[in-house]
């Protein structure tokens, strides 16, 4: 992802920063999406594993990057609480 990029975009609700998920962190989520265990912060049901995806800086909340576009969408945010032994 370009640098410019990511360096403008945050979380739309509480403006903190985003990174990249890192591998243990995308692997964690997919295999927690594998087992129907992932909801967005409104409660939708996540059923497709990610191939990228952004954290808040604070590691409270994952967006998800499809073909290369980021989806910065409260409504399609996920938080990290639901999710178990989630890697920092």
């Amino acid at each position: 992802m370009d640098k410019r990029l990511l360096d403008i975009l945050c979380d739309p609700v509480t403006k903190t920063p985003v990174k990249p998920l890192s591998r243990s962190q995308l692997d964690a989520l997919n295999h927690e999406i594998a087992r129907d265990a992932v909801k967005t912060t409104t409660g939708v049901s996540v059923a497709t594993a990610l191939k990228a995806g952004l954290i808040t800086t604070d590691g409270k909340v994952i967006y998800r990057i499809e073909d290369d576009i980021p989806v910065m969408l409260a409504d399609e945010g996920i938080g990290t609480t639901q999710l178990h032994d989630f890697p920092a």
